[in-house]
């Protein structure tokens, strides 16, 4: 399979707040929508979407990345998780998108649990991986911060200055992160670390990957300073969570305060899996997804 499905011409939104996204669509059926992680984009869904052919599968480049619209600007305006989900809000509205099963890995699933906030009339349920609320302080501890220092270096203009525009250098900054955060039984494989060092390496486009990281006062410290919502406040939407048991980032343990946030939960470990779910465990996302897309509707949950 190319990393692109069936080879495909990439498909574009309608702009918000003058972005336009890059997606590409697949299937019929209940609809699904997979958002993807850093440093990625939408191909980390590559082996996810053939075992989704029952359903109406889009998979977005989100702002900033892969073939999607990169404008250079406020990083809190344009690439905030709200900012975020305000375009695939509109890209489920531009394309008619029926409550659809919403999928995130990594910023993708901090980006879907803001659209489910902002819209939760518009999503069936979620499907997510880490991160997810109820981190907090731990994210400080020295032992995390051990993993997290990128967050740090992701904010400064050194990091534009020795890496963006360079192949070289984005090579080896991707093939660290994803040798280092996977599980041990997955390696990139060379193709797809190609595409990837493609996607990242035109002037602009790393800088673009890296605004994420560089709203308000950074990552760790909005993780660090989150705080439960009260108890008729959680997230009514229907949430699965794919918690793998190999994630340096992400330890199994930090699944505890999920109820936290989450009104309706399913929650499950993966062994053998590191950060990389999509890629990972493919069956295992796609299974899921599948059965959000057909699990019974409480009327707890009609709209």
């Amino acid at each position: 399979m190319s990393l692109h499905p069936h080879g495909r011409r990439v498909q574009r939104s309608a702009a918000v707040d003058g972005f336009r996204l890059a997606y590409d669509r697949v299937g019929t059926g209940v609809p699904a929508v997979l958002l993807h992680g850093w440093p990625s984009d939408r191909t980390e869904y590559r082996d996810v979407i053939p075992l989704l052919s029952m359903l109406d599968v889009v998979v977005p480049d989100l702002r900033g990345f892969g073939e999607s619209d990169k404008h250079p600007g406020d990083a809190s305006t344009h690439y905030s998780a709200e900012a975020q989900a305000r375009s695939v809000i509109g890209l489920i509205e531009e394309l008619r998108l029926d409550r659809p099963v919403l999928g995130g890995h990594d910023i993708g699933s901090r980006i879907a649990v803001a659209v489910a906030r902002l819209r939760p009339d518009l999503i069936r349920e979620l499907v997510l991986t880490p991160p997810l609320p109820g981190i907090g302080a731990r994210i400080l501890s020295p032992e995390a911060q051990q993993q997290f220092w990128y967050v740090s270096f992701n904010k400064l203009g050194l990091a534009d200055e020795l890496i963006d525009g360079k192949p070289d250098a984005v090579r080896a900054f991707l093939r660290h992160f994803w040798s280092h955060w996977s599980g041990p039984h997955f390696t990139l494989a060379d193709h797809h670390l190609d595409h990837l060092v493609a996607m990242y390496s035109p002037p602009g486009a790393f800088t673009a990957s890296l605004a994420w990281y560089r709203v308000g006062a950074g990552g760790v410290a909005r993780i660090a300073a989150e705080r439960p919502p009260t108890t008729g406040e959680r997230l009514a939407v229907p949430t699965t969570v794919l918690w793998p048991s190999d994630d340096v980032l992400f330890p199994s343990s930090w699944a505890d305060r999920l109820t936290d946030y989450f009104a309706d939960l399913r929650v499950h470990h993966l062994a053998n899996t590191g950060h990389f779910v999509p890629l990972e465990s493919p069956d295992t996302f796609a299974t899921n997804v599948i059965r959000a897309a057909h699990r019974d509707v409480d009327p707890r949950h009609s709209r």
